[in-house]
């Protein structure tokens, strides 16, 4: 907790040291200029969202509980994940004990989100590819290709090593580190790591279910290219829908690249002003394009919180009012 409160305050010293070195007043004012978009933003947000709840269900192969509430879940991941300082860690173990309060067991809840995880970042590996085969295809400046190149190459093998430690029993570590814990506190519910190899070994053993969940995914990647072209739009900046998917794509990039700060806070505003200085967006723009996903961002994680806390608040008067025995 006490390295996310740094990170947050390294970031947003990022960020107001950006703002004030190119300017608040020019970029408040695209941001007012873009202001009528948030809805419209918000509300691809929540596609993405409700996307992303699918693939993640046909990740855990289980249709209990209900689709509606999966998207509740998955809102509530994403809300932890982006607002609070947790690494991007929280939001995910939060979602598999939200799933086990719904009836899903233990092991299935966590070998399904970890495969939506590898899936999720698999897809983005491919849209950040495709993202740089767009920009040399339309960039007469190849300067960047050759470090880009060696980026790309660790992402590919740093998903490939995650996706053979899985198959080589990462998963059971997991299980011996919990059988481990729970003889130092006996309290902690071991039986629910148990079989998290055996479960997620099955999981991947389902290629059709695989194939839908990766396509869900990039559907959702996909779908932010929209809101980056809507947003500058609005701002009177039009761009070809080629500019939008790099900057969409690298810029996501860039933000998962920022992972252990909260929101990406920082990371996210510079390198949006890398990226948009590609097709001749002015580092003001580029941070006011930031200020709208980060304005949609909050729209719809605040509520996420409160709908964890509230449903939290019910389970424990739930508890609470119950009979004792």
């Amino acid at each position: 907790m006490r390295f996310g409160v740094i990170a947050v305050a390294i970031g947003g010293a990022v960020v107001i040291g950006l703002v004030s070195w190119f300017g608040a007043r020019a970029i408040g004012a695209d941001v007012l200029r873009a202001g009528w978009a948030v809805p419209l933003t918000t509300l691809l947000l929540l596609v993405q969202l409700w996307f992303s709840a699918l693939a993640w269900r046909i990740s855990v192969g289980r249709h209990v509980p209900t689709l509606w509430r999966w998207f509740l879940i998955r809102w509530i991941r994403e809300a932890v994940n982006s607002l609070l300082p947790v690494a991007q860690l929280g939001g995910n173990i939060l979602g598999i004990r939200l799933l086990m309060l719904r009836g899903v067991p233990g092991p299935l809840a966590g070998a399904g989100t970890t495969l939506d995880l590898t899936i999720e970042a698999t897809t983005q590996a491919v849209f950040t590819v495709a993202g740089f085969l767009v920009l040399a295809l339309i960039s007469p400046d190849q300067g960047w290709m050759d470090w880009v190149t060696g980026a790309l190459v660790v992402l590919v093998l740093g998903i490939v090593a995650f996706i053979a430690a899985q198959r080589a029993g990462l998963m059971r570590l997991v299980e011996g580190a919990a059988r481990l814990l729970h003889r130092v506190f006996p309290g902690l519910p071991v039986e629910a790591v148990e079989g998290l190899h055996t479960e997620l070994m099955r999981l991947q053993g389902k290629p059709g279910a695989l194939a839908k969940a990766s396509g869900l995914h990039l559907a959702a990647w996909l779908a932010g290219t929209v809101e980056t072209w809507l947003a500058l739009w609005a701002m009177g900046i039009p761009v070809g829908w080629e500019a939008a998917f790099v900057i969409e794509s690298l810029g996501q990039a860039a933000r998962s690249a920022g992972f252990a700060v909260p929101g990406a806070l920082g990371v996210q505003e510079a390198g949006l002003v890398l990226i948009g200085g590609l097709f001749g967006l002015t580092p003001e723009t580029a941070i006011a394009l930031s200020m709208v996903k980060r304005a949609r961002e909050l729209v719809v994680g605040v509520p996420g919180l409160v709908v964890w806390q509230w449903v939290e608040g019910r389970r424990l008067l739930g508890r609470c009012g119950s009979p004792k025995r």
